[in-house]
């Protein structure tokens, strides 16, 4: 299938937030219930049409952990996209989404979005982060901000297509 443009993304975040999920059920439609942790980098694509043009996207699922950094510093400089995703059942990996976020800017080119995800908003109920600290958290640095589920699909699709119409317009001015 033929497409106008190509885009990176790559997503990151601690170990257990999910971020396999979230791409998986963008690219694939599917929640795995059971999974086994990334090792390194894992990649995936789909094409959307925004504002009548293909957009192919090139999503690099990265692993959380310390031992695949110097894999994952790779995925940063080709990037069109970063998203940082944190558990809003886990304190702690909001709390790291600072550090992540630094090292993706020092990294990246110029010009990459940068979109910040909440992710198991199903699981409110156990809310260990506000949402009003995510998005307090993401004026401060300039990021696109959302809660999501990839358990129940709540702003999946739209995290990614967003990001997708953001890229595209920069690309156009």
């Amino acid at each position: 299938m033929q497409y106008d443009h190509l885009f990176s993304y790559t997503v990151i975040g601690d170990p257990g937030v999910r971020k396999s999920c979230l791409e998986r059920q963008f690219t694939a439609r599917a929640f795995p219930e059971a999974h086994e942790p990334t090792i390194g980098v894992e990649f995936s694509t789909r094409t959307l049409t925004v504002h009548d043009k293909r957009i192919k996207l090139h999503i690099w699922d990265t692993a959380g952990h310390e031992s695949f950094v110097s894999a994952v510093d790779q995925c940063y400089y080709r990037a069109a996209c970063i998203i940082l995703v944190y558990d809003i059942t886990r304190r702690e990996t909001f709390d790291h989404i600072a550090i992540w976020l630094s090292r993706a800017r020092k990294l990246s080119k110029a010009g990459v979005t940068f979109v910040l995800i909440g992710n198991k908003c199903d699981l409110s109920h156990m809310r260990a982060v506000s949402y009003e600290e995510g998005r307090k958290f993401s004026r401060r640095h300039n990021l696109v901000f959302m809660e999501a589920s990839a358990k129940i699909t709540q702003n999946v699709e739209e995290a990614f297509v967003i990001t997708a119409e953001t890229v595209y317009k920069k690309v156009q001015d």
